[in-house]
Formats: structure tokens, sequence, C-alpha cells
């Protein structure tokens, strides 16, 4: 079994008071985690809310219903927490207890969860995603040397764990997450009118990775109005398909103030929806997958590190561009990602004389591992 990071993370808010939230999408081991924490830890009481049973135990309770429930387990673990109906004031009734028993709930989407936990639980609760596994937690479990070995299969077919553990059967497997289990929440929310769109709209996401993406040109092209598209999109990052990164600007007038670039928190399952596992020499998005997948695995390291870092992408008029901007208190850090590691990459004079004092690092195979680690 390979350690997920966050095991660490969750155990040094145990006793903290709070209630501890773990979001992430589906096929990504919250139950696995559940299952670790559970070996660990004597009188723990487990609901998996996937069973009607179960889910009933927390709907519309008392708070002397919820104490009776608690009450004498040293952890209560609550699975797939999304199916109960007002879990939101079920969770701020059991917080505000004040029991001595800790409480971790997962969710395999925040489209129910979030919106429904945080607004009655508001300063209740420690929230964690749980995205595929990190180069760190692949190093840990294997080493660098075999990670570098591996790195052209993790950008093809990302890392998932179930890819990473059957990698003989992960074109199938992959396919299996993209077309049934990553759109389950989504197809079951009553806010996708047109389920086909919501398939070609995250298409032709997938085929604008490393692009800057026009809202009006995807309405265009898909035959919807624009506001839907942006709901959907937003519908698809709530679930952890994608992410988006807005343009930075600061400085400069001719900075391109409102753009937007859309990713994948998994390459596997970027590829998967295009059906293309071709190695990275047999492709000509090999660039756009590199970026994808440093970005991804940069958002991973940041939270395994407790770092409140906010990424941009930057880029000018005059298409004088950089692939990543990270800011935290204040300070800048700009980064280019080169999988071809004989193409030159060099920061933008227009943004040194704007940024000045901004380090600049290009990121290769050859020296990613400084990056993500």
């Amino acid at each position: 079994m390979i350690a997920r990071d966050i095991i660490d993370q969750l155990h040094k808010d145990f006793g903290s008071g709070k209630i501890i939230v773990v979001l992430g999408p589906r096929q990504t081991g919250k139950t696995t985690v559940l299952d670790m924490l559970a070996e660990e830890t004597e009188d723990v009481y487990r609901l998996n809310c996937d069973n009607y049973d179960d889910a009933d135990l927390l709907t519309h309770r008392t708070s002397t219903e919820l104490r009776q429930l608690a009450d004498g387990h040293k952890l209560l673990l609550i699975d797939e927490a999304q199916r109960v109906e007002d879990i939101g004031m079920t969770l701020k009734m059991l917080a505000d207890l004040h029991l001595p028993t800790q409480i971790v709930v997962t969710g395999s989407s925040s489209l129910e969860l979030a919106n429904k936990v945080n607004e009655p639980a508001t300063g209740r609760l420690y929230e964690y995603k749980l995205l595929p596994l990190s180069t760190h937690e692949l190093v840990k479990h294997t080493d660098e040397r075999e990670e570098k070995r591996l790195l052209a299969t993790r950008l093809i077919y990302g890392c998932y764990p179930e890819i990473v553990t059957h990698y003989s059967d992960a074109k199938r497997l992959l396919s299996q997450i993209a077309n049934s289990y990553l759109f389950k929440d989504l197809l079951g929310y009553n806010g996708i009118k047109r389920p086909e769109l919501l398939h070609k709209l995250v298409r032709a996401l997938a085929l604008q990775v490393g692009s800057e993406v026009s809202y009006n040109e995807l309405s265009n092209m898909l035959g919807a109005d624009r506001g839907t598209i942006e709901a959907y999109i937003r519908l698809l990052e709530q679930c952890f398909v994608v992410f988006r990164l807005d343009s930075y600007s600061r400085n400069m007038r001719s900075e391109i103030k409102r753009g937007r670039k859309i990713y994948f928190y998994d390459n596997g399952i970027r590829n998967a929806l295009i059906n293309n596992f071709s190695p990275p020499d047999l492709r000509s998005d090999a660039g756009a997958l590199w970026e994808n997948m440093m970005i991804s695995e940069r958002i991973k390291r940041n939270a395994r590190m407790g770092r409140f870092a906010s990424l941009y992408f930057w880029r000018t008029v005059e298409q004088q561009e950089i692939d990543l901007i990270e800011e935290e208190d204040g300070r800048l850090c700009s980064f280019e990602f080169k999988w071809n590691e004989r193409k030159r990459a060099r920061q933008s004079l227009s943004f040194a004389r704007n940024y000045p004092d901004t380090p600049f690092q290009c990121v290769t195979p050859a020296n990613y591992m400084d990056f993500v680690l």
C-alpha cells in the first residue's frame, strides 16, 4: 500500500475540536485513508453513507441522537457524507456538542458537501483535498531513481492509485474512471441539464490544455450560451476534474488582464478523454502534458507543505509569456516548463524589467524533482 501524505496532516489536527473533511475525486483513495485511520485507533465507529441505513443514522437527527451515536468512540468516520441530506447542519450539531470523539468526513465531490457543509458549519471544519498520488508519495514508495525512470509513464497514464498499482491494465481502468466514476456526481446534480454538452465540453478542454481558454469560443463551438459553459466548468472544478489559472497582472498596460487556462488534476484522465495514450516522443502535445503535470504536482506539493501560494500564468498582448507565476506573501517566483531539454527557456525581458528580482526557473525532466518535492 502506498502511504499517503495526508495521514500525517490529519493527525496534526486530531484533538483540535474541529471536524476534518476530506474531499476529492472518486477513486483517489479516500476510503483507504479511512481504513488507515481505523487501523491505528481503537474504539472506531464507521459509517458509509452509500448505504441507506448508515445515511439514515445521520439524517435529521437531534443532538441527543447524535451524541448517543458518537458516545464512547475515539473516532467517528463518515464516508461519502454528501449522501446525507442537510449534512452541513448535522456536522454543525456534532461540532457544537464538543465531544471527545474526533470526526473525519469524506466526500467524492464538493458539489453538495462543500456547499451544504461550509455555510452551516463555518469555523468548525478543517478541509483537505485528496488528489491522485503525488511524486513525493511515489518517491517515498520507490525512490527518485525509479520515479525518474517511470516519468514518461506518469506523463501519459497519470497517478491515480489504481493506475499506479495496476499499470498493465491502465488504459481500461482509466477509460472506466473517465467515463463512469468521473461524472457520477456531476450527472446526478440537478444543475446539469445537458449531459452530452458536459462530455463535449470536457473533451474540448482536454484538447486545449496549456492554451488560453475563451468561454466565448467554447460557447460558439459547442452551441451553448456562455453562462452554461461557465457554470459547467465551475462544476468540473468543484468535482476536482479540472482547475483554473487566471492571468497575473499588476504593472504593465500590455498585460492580459482576464485570461484563463484550464488544466486537469491528472494527466491520465486527460488522455483518456481524448483516447490518446501514445508515448511522449510520438505526440505533438508532450509539452502541454508536461506543463499540466508539473502544475498539478506543484499544487499537491504546496498542500503537503501547508503553503498558501496563489498560482497564475502571465502573458502580454505581444504574446510574451511565462507558464507559471507563484505568489506567496507578496513574493513572486516564475517558472517555464520544457519537456524537451534541448529547448532553452529564458525569462521574458519585459517581465524581468517590470518585476525585478523575481526568481526564474526552467523545469525539465532533468531537474523537476526540486520543483515537486
